[in-house]
């Protein structure tokens, strides 16, 4: 009997304590500790930089009067898109570890999905304009109208916000982790989707450099037939300007293959550092998008240092454009 009563008194103090730790002041209750993931930290700064750098573009054709031809408005169009992606991630790292929502999570993966398709349908737009500014150099400025420009981002945008829409109307994998894909909550067939038409948006721009080449080395050609002979500076302005656009396009297509290629090939089963990996670069092309689309372009290079410095050199605002600026 005693060894009962002794059994049954340290039951209830054991009761007792469960119950007094429950109703402990929050002060003394430990915090569970959280962990988080470096990569995802590395994105979330990497998605500051994106909004930072990308902003200075939008502020600079904003407020600068000079730039208002259909070349800026599709710039200061990527620029907005690869701001909405840097924002988009430092949403997606919030909503990661504070936030737990199924519906916000869709709708912070649908705003990743439109601005990194909007970027890639702006450089698309960009190549498209930089084909035609040469095929039809002389009419280009009277046939070019900020009309058919903004038509062409607002038809731009649809097709980027159809894309976003997806896993919100259904094309996502929260009810049923296996059909998931390397980045969740996107499944396997939006996934697959995105990635064939990535591809079939690089082969037409790799079409299109590839006319861009050509017409500039036919422009050289002819120059030196008129002229019996082609200036050194001529041919080397020439080199340069298929030299940048190769450039260009080894960039691209060495941030976003690897993306595509592995999404259409992995699973959740895969390895994350693999998806990581691959997605990092993808995303750094949006820092280096302003680079090569913004600040290389000699008004806007202009803009920046007046806003920078309030000055303007005499050699600077008179510099000749070559075919490297194209």
């Amino acid at each position: 009997m005693n060894d009962l009563l002794q059994n049954s008194s340290l039951l209830n103090w054991d009761v007792l304590e469960e119950r007094n730790a429950s109703l402990a002041p929050p002060w003394e209750v430990e915090p569970v500790p959280v962990f988080i993931n470096p990569w995802d930290v590395l994105l979330c700064v990497t998605g500051t930089l994106m909004s930072c750098e990308n902003a200075v573009v939008i502020a600079l054709i904003a407020y600068t009067p000079t730039l208002r031809a259909p070349m800026f408005v599709l710039i200061g169009s990527l620029a907005f898109a690869d701001l909405l992606a840097g924002l988009g991630l430092i949403l997606n790292f919030i909503i990661t570890y504070i936030i737990d929502s199924g519906l916000v999570t869709l709708l912070s993966a649908g705003l990743l999905i439109t601005a990194f398709s909007a970027s890639v349908l702006n450089i698309l737009a960009i190549t498209v304009d930089r084909y035609l500014s040469l095929y039809n150099a002389l009419t280009y400025h009277t046939e070019r109208t900020m009309t058919f420009t903004y038509v062409t981002l607002i038809f731009m945008w649809i097709i980027s916000a159809a894309l976003g829409s997806l896993p919100v109307l259904g094309w996502n994998c929260l009810e049923d982790e296996s059909t998931c894909s390397i980045c969740r909550p996107v499944n396997k067939n939006n996934a697959a989707a995105l990635a064939v038409s990535f591809l079939l948006v690089f082969a037409l721009i790799l079409q299109l450099y590839l006319q861009i080449c050509k017409i500039a080395f036919r422009h050289a050609q002819q120059i030196a037939v008129q002229r019996q002979f082609m200036t050194a500076s001529h041919a080397s302005s020439t080199t340069k300007g298929v030299s940048t656009l190769t450039t260009i396009l080894g960039t691209f297509a060495f941030c976003w293959i690897p993306l595509a290629m592995y999404s259409l090939v992995a699973d959740t089963r895969s390895p994350v550092i693999y998806t990581y990996v691959t997605a990092l670069p993808a995303i750094c092309h949006s820092i280096i998008n302003p680079m090569v689309y913004a600040f290389r372009n000699p008004e806007i290079l202009r803009s920046l240092r007046i806003a920078c410095c309030g000055c303007m050199p005499y050699s600077f605002s008179v510099r000749p454009r070559t075919p490297s600026d194209v």
